[in-house]
């Protein structure tokens, strides 16, 4: 499993988890150009990706979601409570599918753990990561730690934190 970060912080945020020759992207906070020159700066594109995972709707986090996932035909995962908030205020997407935040799922070889974090957005979550014998954890844009969080990320190999 491996592992890249585009950029993190209020000007634009961005993910990119791999394993087993699945790539996904949490959230992209940056415009369709600048995603693709960070991408290309770790030896990607857009067309390397296969899907894109949001952890909330603040702008810094889907500010480019909505024009890389219709430009280039990937499925957008994201809560129910975010879905709501930002289909109110964006573009329509090609494919969103409803993540349920206490159920894991998965894409390609990736195995994904949502799970529910403090925050200041509707119903936003943060991941955990596996590939059958490495897990990644990511927290970002948490109020605060609870006994949950500290119980999804108890066991992670890597963490990524903001």
């Amino acid at each position: 499993m491996r592992f890249a970060s585009l950029g993190s912080g209020s000007e634009g945020n961005g993910l990119v988890v791999e394993a087993g020759g699945t790539r996904v992207l949490v959230d992209c906070g940056f415009s369709l150009t600048e995603t693709r020159a960070r991408l290309a700066r770790i030896g990607l594109a857009p067309e390397d990706l296969a899907a894109v995972l949001v952890t909330h709707e603040h702008s810094d986090h889907i500010g480019g979601v909505a024009r890389l996932a219709v430009k280039h035909e990937l499925p957008v995962w994201c809560t129910h409570g975010t879905y709501s908030n930002w289909r109110a205020n964006t573009e329509v997407l090609a494919w969103a599918e409803m993540i349920d935040p206490h159920k894991p799922f998965s894409i390609g070889t990736l195995e994904i753990l949502p799970f529910p974090v403090p925050h200041d957005a509707r119903e936003p979550v943060q991941f955990v990561f596996g590939d059958g014998n490495r897990r990644l954890g990511v927290l970002t844009d948490t109020g605060c730690s609870t006994p949950h969080i500290e119980a999804m990320l108890s066991g992670v190999d890597a963490l990524v934190l903001e």
